[in-house]
């Protein structure tokens, strides 16, 4: 249980889901990732080089120079390998909650970040399980919203903004889903739809959702 994050949500806001990723299918996702390929053959490129300075047994100097030259070369192995070793960490301040308002997440290596995202400003609410997510019996929601400004997990196109946020790897997934799905569509359209000059019920629209 995450307290500073559940110190954020507002008192008027009733909690459906609180958790954490599914903690094996995390550190499997942190190990199997995209850098693993490439950190491989890096790696297998650079020992050449280095079983030749160490066979020079720095006798001219040279292979001492070679052999630190390899090691900063190897950069991109370091960063994969403390990408792995972190990911306790991250798993460690990795937090979801989601509320009748909006989703909030907690994440972050040395650092602990914040951010929630409001249903009104979801424009779509997606399921993804990839491999390890199916091993493990565990799903990813994706959520994305249209927005003018920069932000968080952002990328730019046509000057608007598609910012998301997710949550991932989670045994409910389904259910989770279908709740998020629910809210966004009711809020969503209670926005667009603007009926009876916006009351605290809409009734304009067959929408469930009550404002407080």
């Amino acid at each position: 249980m995450d307290n500073e994050l559940k110190s954020l949500v507002g008192e008027n806001e009733k909690i459906y889901y609180e958790g954490k990723p599914d903690f094996k299918c995390f550190i499997f996702e942190s190990i199997f990732n995209p850098m693993l390929p490439v950190a491989l053959i890096w790696f297998l490129f650079d020992s050449f080089f280095i079983g030749i300075a160490l066979s020079d047994g720095f006798n001219d100097g040279m292979g001492a120079f070679l052999l630190v030259f390899m090691l900063f070369h190897l950069m991109p192995v370091w960063l994969y390998l403390g990408g792995v070793i972190f990911s306790i960490r991250r798993y460690r301040n990795t937090y979801y909650v989601v509320t009748d308002k909006a989703v909030y997440l907690s994440n972050g290596v040395f650092t602990k970040n914040y951010h929630n995202k409001p249903f009104a400003e979801l424009s779509h609410v997606n399921l993804h399980r990839g491999i390890f997510d199916q091993m493990f019996g565990v799903g990813d929601i994706l959520l994305t919203s249209n927005q003018f400004t920069n932000g968080n997990n952002a990328y730019s196109d046509n000057n608007v903004t598609v910012a998301g946020i997710n949550i991932n790897s989670i045994s409910n997934y389904t259910e989770v889903y279908n709740t998020i799905k629910k809210l966004q569509q009711d809020i969503y359209t209670d926005v667009m739809y603007p009926n009876d000059l916006r009351p605290k019920e809409n009734h304009g629209y067959n929408t469930e959702y009550k404002g407080e």
